[in-house]
């Protein structure tokens, strides 16, 4: 499932293989991934632009377009991939996180629910077997806190630190922080020693402080390995698992609506 260190890898990707390639056709016919585009919408706002800059903030993704164009928005939902080819149709970025990664993108895939074709033959294709993603014009990004790995001390301090909301739920609430998804939110939270049932607005200044730190360290570890996946704790998230550190055995319990895992001993 992308969060934020997917989504990071996949912006890396497009601002790696597909910057500044004129854009020669787009397949946007899928109504309910390039919703609420009409197809031929963002055909007609694309076709003869470049893409110029990736941005993120927190799991959403979108491009700066040439001309004083509209940004293109993609979001990955959850299990959206994104393949860069060049002109030769041979992957040159992205594909599967975290797993082997193909010479070439599969070929005329059910799954492709937005495409652009460069003038030099190759693609930036969306495949998304899930049909969860989003690609849009103009993305409206109001709702989202900051991007949870570039958030400053003081404002993560501020946001996160009040009210008597499970802590788990806290960082996961996107408009207090943009990016935190379940397996981050327990890997950081095992990284720091916090249960994740205790209230948001009990931890101190220095507890909120380590907080920041192990997630800017979890986010970052991720990006590295390819994914939240690997993190430390989270191959220990299921029934017998044990704490790597301790070797107490994980508890589960549902917090903020996610399943969730902690130790038991050093997240009390």
């Amino acid at each position: 499932m992308p969060e934020l260190p997917e989504v990071e890898t996949a912006r890396a990707a497009v601002e790696a293989g597909a910057l500044h390639r004129e854009i020669a056709d787009v397949d946007d016919t899928d109504t309910y991934e390039c919703r609420p585009h009409a197809p031929g919408d963002l055909r007609t706002a694309l076709v003869g632009r470049t893409l110029t800059a990736a941005h993120r903030r927190g799991k959403s993704m979108w491009c700066d377009t040439s001309g004083d164009g509209p940004a293109l928005g993609i979001h990955l939902g959850m299990s959206g991939r994104v393949f860069v080819t060049g002109p030769d149709g041979v992957l040159t970025v992205g594909g599967d996180y975290g797993g082997p990664r193909p010479d070439t993108p599969p070929a005329d895939s059910v799954w492709y629910r937005f495409s652009l074709f460069f003038a030099d033959g190759g693609s930036l294709r969306l495949l998304d077997k899930r049909r969860l993603g989003r690609v849009r014009l103009d993305p409206d990004l109001g709702a989202l806190g900051p991007d949870a790995e570039l958030v400053g001390r003081e404002e993560f301090r501020a946001r996160v630190g009040r009210g008597t909301a499970p802590l788990k739920a806290r960082i996961m609430d996107q408009s207090v922080l943009a990016g935190v998804g379940n397996l981050l939110a327990d890997e950081t939270l095992w990284r720091a020693r916090l249960s994740p049932r205790r209230p948001a607005g009990d931890l101190t200044a220095d507890e909120l402080d380590g907080l920041r730190r192990e997630l800017r360290a979890a986010i970052r570890h991720a990006v590295r390995h390819g994914g939240v996946h690997t993190g430390e704790v989270v191959p220990h998230r299921t029934r017998g698992g044990h704490c790597p550190r301790c070797g107490a055995e994980m508890v589960r319990a549902t917090i903020g609506g996610r399943t969730t895992w902690w130790c038991p001993a050093e997240q009390a």
